[in-house]
């Protein structure tokens, strides 16, 4: 079974902002290593797609949300067949109901 990963929109604009918010914050080169950091962390996923931990604050939703966490940044994800999506990458610093508007 050979795994793939998709980005979703909403993810991928996510990762554009957080790059956007630290090239400014800081510097160009401190937001590429935020945003490649959270991009290598969803490469475990490849090996062991089901490692994430279940989101609770999902449950009543169709998919099986999971997620993993880099630094200030949750990686919310579900696997169906042999893909993997990224919903999306949640500051860990808001208002976890806010996770609810996926």
């Amino acid at each position: 079974m050979e795994i793939k990963i998709e980005w979703s929109e909403l993810s991928t604009k996510q990762l554009n902002d957080i790059y956007y918010y630290y090239s400014h914050k800081a510097n160009p080169r401190i937001a590429k290593k935020i945003v490649n950091k959270i991009i290598e962390r969803v490469g475990v996923l490849l090996n062991n797609p089901l490692s994430g931990t279940k989101e609770e604050l999902l449950n009543d939703m169709p998919e099986d949300f999971r997620y993993l966490v880099e630094s200030n940044y949750k990686i919310i994800y579900w696997l169906e067949n042999e893909t993997i999506t990224i919903a999306s990458v949640f500051d860990c610093r808001l208002n976890p109901e806010k996770i609810k508007k996926l």
